[in-house]
Parts: structure tokens; sequence; C-alpha cells
């Protein structure tokens, strides 16, 4: 590429900005702008070199997008490139998910604020059952996997199984297939081709050739590892001596330090451990108010797990101590904020140089396609937990030979939400509108029935 020169650090982070602020429409689209700015438009890497960081990016606990925006950054310009490319790629949807979680503990009640989410909730629930159609047809290829689908449905739902076990159970179950042997856990699933444009490595800035910087180098990723454990551990254990476990931001600390290591499969199946754990078990916030913040992400830019921000921050706005509400949410989500994101540059700092070891490991791939199918039975427990939630206004825990359902009330059925849940639906599958139309539609309409006294 001798007609392009090497961007500075500065032009390179002109760049992740432009994709921070851009990044909508969840991973699949981030994934996809990315492709199309770095690999399409700017020539920095190449087809082939963009799917490598992607499949590794793929094996790995929390946001996929952005810890491919780490990697890429790290690519072209080592550590500090890295994490300013992750930096960036978060922060517009860290400040939007601020000032909107501001909004709705300050003004949530108001007529207006509340009828907006009201359509809002219509339009997530549509936008979760095409997410399960989506990675169910793309997962479930044989019987093997259906058969774990609907396992780990079936102990989410009526179990209470926690999401940890669930994700540790389905990866043993598909490494020990694969290395039995077995025909349904041999091979994977590709990601196949991200754009429509293919460009060779050997046409990009990077070339065919692995950076200096990238080769293996032992020291320097143990001081990198102790130095992103810190930043991260540190704080969460400062937490728990000095406020004691009991605590609302020690509990945060805590619990997002867990889920940042068993975020296997996306943000929409960790959303089904997020609402069972802080709504059911911790008390954070309300089921309709877990839609509002997943209503939230999607209508910003980032990463969708950026709705645990908004989980955080209404955790400790209720439970504030001798802060303000305000201060103690504002703090509570930006603790939420910095465990869940800090692991993801300690995951491609410390492995990113050993990916060529891992890419060929066939048993450490089928422990991947087991977990993608056991996320499929977590997403669709969590379409039937806000289908509930959406159209009823009363659901009821019923606790039966050891089963723990929860079970609508069907007199609490609210009709305009159903209608608005069928649109949605329509507009998602029979039109195939986007997520932000839908979500603009939906909160327009459930505005207008809202203040028409339908609903």
């Amino acid at each position: 590429m001798q007609d392009r020169h090497y961007p500075t650090l500065a032009e390179a982070a002109r760049i992740w900005a432009q994709i921070g602020l851009l990044s909508f429409g969840g991973p699949a689209g981030q994934i996809a702008l990315m492709h199309r700015i770095l690999v399409e438009e700017q020539r920095w890497l190449g087809e082939k070199r963009f799917l490598h960081a992607l499949n590794y990016c793929m094996l790995l606990p929390g946001p996929e997008a952005m810890q491919l925006a780490v990697y890429i950054g790290w690519l072209m310009h080592r550590t500090l490139g890295g994490i300013i490319a992750g930096v960036l790629f978060v922060l517009p949807g860290v400040m939007a998910i601020m000032a909107l979680s501001w909004i709705y503990a300050l003004y949530g009640n108001v007529g207006s604020v509340e009828a907006l989410f009201f359509g809002l909730k219509a339009a997530v629930l549509a936008i979760v059952v095409q997410a399960v159609i989506r990675i169910g047809s793309r997962a479930l290829r044989n019987s093997a996997m259906l058969t774990i689908a609907a396992a780990s449905f079936v102990a989410i739902f009526g179990f209470a199984v926690p999401f940890p076990l669930i994700i540790l159970v389905a990866g043993l179950i598909g490494f020990f297939g694969a290395r039995a042997g077995l025909p349904a856990f041999r091979g994977g699933g590709g990601h196949g081709k991200v754009g429509k444009v293919q460009v060779a490595d050997a046409e990009t800035l990077l070339g065919e050739e692995s950076p200096e910087h990238t080769r293996v180098n032992r020291a320097w990723a143990f001081r990198i590892s102790a130095v992103f454990l810190v930043l991260w551990l540190a704080p969460v254990a400062l937490l728990f001596v000095v406020l004691g476990p009991a605590n609302v931001f020690a509990q945060i600390a805590g619990f997002f330090s867990v889920m940042a290591v068993v975020t296997f499969g996306g943000a929409y199946a960790v959303l089904a451990y997020v609402a069972q754990e802080a709504v059911q078990n911790f008390g954070w916030l309300a089921p309709g108010e877990m839609l509002d913040g997943l209503g939230m992400a999607e209508t910003t830019p980032g990463p969708l797990i950026m709705v645990t921000q908004f989980v955080g921050y209404m955790g400790a706005f209720r439970d504030a101590g001798s802060l303000s509400p305000l201060l103690a949410g504002t703090l509570g989500g930006l603790l939420t904020t910095w465990v869940t994101f800090t692991p993801c540059f300690l995951w491609i700092f410390l492995g990113a140089p050993f990916i060529e070891r891992l890419r060929d490991n066939k048993m450490l791939t089928a422990a991947l396609t087991a977990i993608t199918a056991a996320v499929v039975g977590v997403i669709l427990n969590l379409a039937v937990w806000f289908g509930m939630h959406v159209i009823f206004d009363e659901v009821r825990n019923v606790v039966t030979k050891g089963l723990h359902i929860d079970v609508p009330v069907l007199a609490s059925m609210e009709l305009a939400a159903l209608v608005l849940v069928l649109a949605a639906v329509v507009a998602v599958f029979r039109f195939g509108f986007g997520p932000i139309t839908v979500l603009v539609g939906c909160a327009a309409a459930g505005f207008l029935l809202k203040f028409a006294g339908v609903a």
C-alpha cells in the first residue's frame, strides 16, 4: 500500500471516535461498521486478518465488538492504541446512558417519559425475539445442539439455574464431546463474509506479516496482566474491605465482576442473568425498568451491554446511604462500567499474542459452539420473561415440585401493549425494518396511545 500512509495515533483516534459515535444496532451492526470503515475504506487490515481477530474475540467473555476494536487498535498502535480504541468505542454510550439514567431517575414517572418507554418495551421484545431466531438458525444445526438449547431454557426458566453454571456445563459438554469424537461436536460455525468487499491482507497497511510488537513476549504478557488485574480487582477488593459485602457498591462491583467473566453469547444472553439477579435477588430495579434500560441501550451508540450501567445506576440511586441519590447513582453506574469493560482490555492484551495457538483448537471451538446453543435457550427465556412483563401488569411466581415458574395473571393483560408488540413483530419480520426504525415508531405509538387514554 504505497499510496496510503500509516495513520498516526491522533489520526487513528479520530477514526475510532467516528466508529464510537456511529456504533448503533448491536454487535452485528457494529462489526459491520468496523469492517466497512477499517477494511473497505481505510484499508488498515484485510478480510482474513479481520475475521481472525473477530473469531478470537468470539471466544472471550464480554462484548465482542468492543474487544475487536481493542484488538485492531493494538495491532495498529500497540497497547496505547488498543486502550484508545476501546475507550472511544464505549465513551459515547457511557455518556448517553448516564444522561438518560439521570432523566429517568428524576422524571421517570412523568407522563410523557412513561409514555415513550411504554412503546419502547414493545419494540425491545420484538428485537429480542428476532435475536432468538437469528442466533438459533445459526447455532442449532443438529439434535445435540437443540437438546442443549432446550435444556438451558428449562434450567433457567423452570429451575432458576444461574447463567454461569449453564455456560460452564454447556462448554464442558462441547469440549468432551469433541474429545470423544462425536460427530455433532465436530467443526463449528463461521462468520462467513462480514462485508461485501473482500480485501486481501497484502493490499492493506498492516500487510500479511504480523507487526513486531504482536509477537509473544511472556514478560510483557505478565506485566500487562498484572496492571489490568490491579485496575480491575483492586477497587472491588477495597469496596468489600472498607464498606463491607452488604453495601450496594460492593455488591455492584462483585456482581458485575463475576458477570464480566461469564458473559459468553452476547448481550441478550447476559441480560437474562442480569435480570435474574438484579431484579429478583438484589431488588435493584423492577422488571419493567429493566426493559426501559434495554430500550435506552438499543437507541444509543455503543455495546448493548451498556444497559448494565443503568442497572448499577438505579441500584445505587435507591440505596444511596449518606450520599445524595444522584451522586450515588452516578458512582454506581460508572463503577458498573469500570468492572464490566476493564477486563476486556486484559483478555486482549494477554491473549492476542497467543491467538495462533488457539485458532485451530477443535475442542475449544466445540465448547464455544455448545455454549452458543445454550445461549439460544437463555435468550428464549429472556424473551418469555420480557413478554410476560410487557403484556401483563401482574406476573406471579409459582413454586411446585421444585419448579419456579413465572405465570402471568390473564386478567391483568394490557390490550394496548399486546397490539404494540404485534405491530413491532410484524414490522421486524414481515417488513424487515431495522431496530432504530422499530424503536422510534413504537415509542411514538406508545406516546400517542398513552395520551389518547387508550393505554
